[in-house]
C-alpha cells in the first residue's frame, strides 16, 4: 500500500510524493501554491502573506528592502538601478513609464525620446543641435522655462535627460536651416535665460555641442553622399589641430568624447576606416542612418560661438560637396579660411580671430559660459 500524508491545510489524504514541508507543516501541491510563493530574486520560498507583490514581481521582504522600491506614481516594484528621478533632489523615483509621462508634464523627456522631426526653413541642408547644459539641476521647472522661450512661436525644441551630465539636461532642436537658426530660432533669449538660471556649458567638463546634418543634403545618391562624407572626414583629419583649437576641447576630452579616425592619404581610406567603427563617440559620428553628427565641439552658452560653430559645419559640408578628392588633398587651412566673407559669416570670422585661426588677425574674445 502506497504511503500517504494528510495536508495541514485541506486535511485530505495525498500520496507522500506530493508532500512539501514548509514552516514545519506538510502541504499538498494545491495548498502549497495557495499559501506560499517563491521570491523572484533569491528563489527562497516564503509565506504568501509575507510576500511583496505587484503584477510582475513576487519578492521576499529582504530582497524588496535591499534591491527594490515602489514607483512613486503607479506603485509598481522597480529595481533601484532602474528608478528614474525627475529632479536631482527628489527622494521618490519612478518606473520608466511613469517617468516618461511625468517628464512630458515636467518638461524633461527621457534620453531615448525621439519625436517625429519638424523641418524649419527653406533649403536642403538642415542642422539639428544638441546643447548640453549643466550645474543648476535636472529641473522640470527650469526645463519648462527654457522650453517656453524656445517654443514661443513654434515647436522648435525639446529637453532631454542626459546621464553624462552631473546636474543638468540637454536642449535639442528640430532640424533647421542655418538661416533659420540665425534669424528665427530664439537662441539669444534661450542662452541668456539658461545663464540667468545658473547653468553652464563651456565652463564644465561634461558638456558638448553636437550638430546633426541630414545625409541627403550631401548628395543625391548614396554613393555621392559617401563621397562627400569621405571628404568631410579627410578635412577634419587634415585640419585636426586647427579644429581642436576651434572646438575649445582638450585632446584628452576629444579622445574620450570625439576621437579621430586617423590621418590617411586619401578621403576614401578615411571613410573605409570610419565605416568599420561602430563607436558613436567619434569626431564625426556615422552611426545614425539619416544624419551625420559632428561631436567635436565643446558646449557653449555664448551666442556668437554657437552660430559660428553652425557656420563652420556648413562651410565644411559646402567645401566637401564642391571639391574633388584631389582638390581637397591640396587644400590648406589658409586657403580654407581665406574664402570666408565678413558679410555672409561674420560670427564665424569673429570667432576664428578670437581663436587665432584667421590669417593673423587675432582679436580679444569675451568669456565663454
Amino acid at each position: 500500500m502506497a504511503e500517504t500524508f494528510i495536508c495541514s491545510v485541506c486535511h485530505t489524504e495525498h500520496d507522500i510524493e506530493d508532500c512539501t514541508t514548509f514552516g514545519g507543516r506538510d502541504f499538498c501541491p494545491e495548498c502549497l501554491q495557495a499559501e506560499t510563493c517563491v521570491c523572484d530574486r533569491c528563489g527562497e520560498r516564503i509565506w504568501l502573506l509575507d510576500a511583496c507583490c505587484d503584477e510582475t514581481h513576487t519578492l521576499c521582504e529582504t530582497c524588496e528592502e535591499h534591491y527594490y522600491a515602489r514607483c512613486a506614481d503607479c506603485g509598481r516594484l522597480v529595481e533601484h538601478s532602474q528608478l528614474r528621478y525627475l529632479d536631482d533632489d527628489d527622494d521618490e523615483g519612478y518606473c520608466e513609464t511613469c517617468y516618461n509621462r511625468q517628464s512630458r508634464e515636467n518638461g524633461i523627456q527621457s534620453y531615448c525620446f525621439k519625436p517625429e522631426p519638424i523641418f524649419y526653413g527653406d533649403g536642403t541642408r538642415y542642422f539639428g543641435v544638441e546643447l548640453e547644459i549643466d550645474g543648476a539641476g535636472e529641473s522640470g521647472y527650469n526645463a519648462n522655462i527654457l522650453r517656453d522661450i524656445g517654443n514661443q512661436s513654434h515647436n522648435h525644441i525639446y529637453i532631454k535627460h542626459d546621464g553624462s551630465l552631473d546636474s543638468g539636461m540637454e536642449i535639442v532642436t528640430h532640424p533647421m536651416t542655418l538661416a533659420y537658426h540665425m534669424s528665427e530660432m530664439p537662441w539669444r533669449n534661450l542662452l541668456k535665460r539658461a545663464i540667468s538660471l545658473d547653468y553652464l556649458s563651456h565652463q564644465t567638463g561634461t558638456c558638448g555641442l553636437h550638430i546633426h546634418v541630414n545625409r541627403d543634403s550631401l548628395g543625391i545618391t548614396h554613393q555621392q553622399q559617401d563621397d562627400t562624407i569621405a571628404r568631410i572626414l579627410f578635412l577634419v583629419e587634415t585640419f585636426w589641430h586647427e579644429l581642436l583649437r576651434f572646438s575649445r576641447r582638450t585632446q584628452s576630452q576629444m579622445d574620450h568624447w570625439a576621437s579621430r579616425y586617423g590621418r590617411k592619404d586619401d578621403p576614401k581610406a578615411v571613410l573605409c576606416t570610419a565605416k568599420y567603427s561602430e563607436d558613436r563617440y567619434t569626431c564625426v559620428n556615422l552611426t545614425p542612418s539619416q544624419t551625420i553628427e559632428f561631436r567635436m565641439f565643446r558646449g557653449t552658452l555664448r551666442y556668437n560661438t554657437l552660430i559660428a560653430t553652425l557656420q563652420m559645419v556648413e562651410i565644411i559640408c559646402d567645401v566637401a560637396s564642391a571639391l574633388s578628392d584631389d582638390e581637397i588633398k591640396k587644400l590648406t587651412w589658409t586657403e580654407f579660411v581665406s574664402n570666408l566673407y565678413e558679410d555672409t559669416v561674420p560670427e564665424l570670422i569673429q570667432y576664428l580671430k578670437e581663436r587665432r585661426l584667421y590669417v593673423n588677425e587675432p582679436v580679444e574674445a569675451s568669456e565663454e559660459v
